[in-house]
Formats: C-alpha cells, sequence, structure tokens
C-alpha cells in the first residue's frame, strides 16, 4: 500500500503520513516521539523570586543593572535585562522611578 493510500485511508495529510513514516524509519515506532522543550529552561525558580523580593524589599532603588548582576550572582546564569524587566513584570514589581522622589 503507497503512502498517499494509507493517508487516504487514515484521512490525514500525504505530508503528515510522509511524516510519520520518516519517524518510524528513524525512531522504530510510529507513536509520537516526545518533543524537546524548546526554549531556554526557565531560570526564575521559586526561591529565586523570593529572595529577589526580599532583596527589592532591603533595596528598593536598585537599578536594574544591578538587579542584573545580583542574580547573575545568585543563580550563576547571565541575564539580560530585558530578561529582569520581564521577570519583574511577571511578579508585579514596578521599577519606575517616582518623579515625587526626585
Amino acid at each position: 500500500m503507497s503512502l498517499r493510500e494509507l493517508a487516504e485511508r487514515f484521512r490525514v495529510s500525504w505530508d503528515y503520513a510522509k511524516k510519520i513514516r520518516k519517524q518510524q524509519l528513524r525512531f522504530g515506532q510510529m507513536e509520537r516521539v516526545r518533543q524537546a522543550r524548546h526554549g531556554p529552561a526557565r531560570w526564575m525558580t521559586a526561591a529565586i523570586e523570593r529572595e529577589l523580593r526580599t532583596q527589592l524589599r532591603a533595596q528598593p532603588d536598585l537599578t536594574l543593572w544591578e538587579l542584573q548582576q545580583w542574580l547573575r550572582k545568585q543563580t550563576g546564569v547571565p541575564w539580560s535585562k530585558s530578561l529582569v524587566w520581564l521577570c519583574l513584570q511577571r511578579l508585579e514589581l514596578r521599577r519606575k522611578k517616582n518623579a515625587a522622589r526626585l
């Protein structure tokens, strides 16, 4: 039976049948292979979140650069400023300077 006939029989596209056949030849199984997780592993663990909140309570005027350096020291992982900013947003921690304090 051809791949096109199998695709028609199981009512899937020919490309999908081709993909499954390729997978069968490569891994020896027709079931879907478990997909690898895409993207970087989550570095902001619950413990780091707690420490970050504590650090910001103790020093509320830390800049993004200072937080970036602190996180790098705590985790051993290089943090970009944009990633630090996204983590702060997710934790609903604001870093905007108040004009009244200037």
